[in-house]
């Protein structure tokens, strides 16, 4: 692990509008994965708007891997069924990162970048990237792919590892 960065907390905060794969809702739950590394959220049971407020954890070693979120509905009696999926890369979180020992002391709730959404990034909205609580935070509206609707949102924070390469 000589090769860790840092770490990357994704604060899955929620899914908006999800897709019914049940007779008439979801039980839906996420699953982060970035390289070798798989996180999962908990199960929301019926609910196609669920709120998760949970705190997953990457270990950074490679920022090129793109970091995949792809939500499913929870079955008891089948394999469980996908219910899309979002992409993004997070090269821009870590520039603001690299370049937030420059800025010095700025005030809390400074924006530091936006990330605009494109074809390249799942994002439905303009994303910013803020300096709150003495961390660089940024907050994301993720919009689900192969799925007729459905977003995730999420909040990413850096955490510095003492004795880690940093970026």
């Amino acid at each position: 692990m000589d090769n860790l960065m840092g770490l990357l907390r994704l604060h899955v905060k929620k899914g908006v509008n999800l897709a019914i794969r049940d007779v008439s809702s979801s039980d839906p739950y996420v699953v982060v994965r970035m390289g070798k590394q798989k996180l999962k959220t908990r199960v929301v049971k019926k609910n196609v708007n669920p709120e998760w407020n949970e705190d997953l954890t990457l270990s950074v070693a490679d920022p090129t891997l793109p970091v995949t979120i792809t939500v499913y509905d929870k079955d008891l009696f089948s394999a469980d069924d996908k219910m899309g999926e979002a992409e993004f890369k997070i090269g821009p979180f870590l520039e603001a990162v690299k370049i937030r020992h420059q800025l010095g002391l700025v005030p809390e709730g400074s924006v530091i970048m936006k990330v605009q959404p494109n074809r390249e990034n799942c994002l439905s909205e303009e994303s910013q990237i803020v300096w709150s609580k003495g961390k660089i935070a940024q907050d994301m509206f993720l919009r689900l792919r192969n799925v007729e609707c459905g977003e995730v949102q999420l909040q990413l924070e850096w955490i510095e590892v003492p004795g880690s390469r940093g970026i």
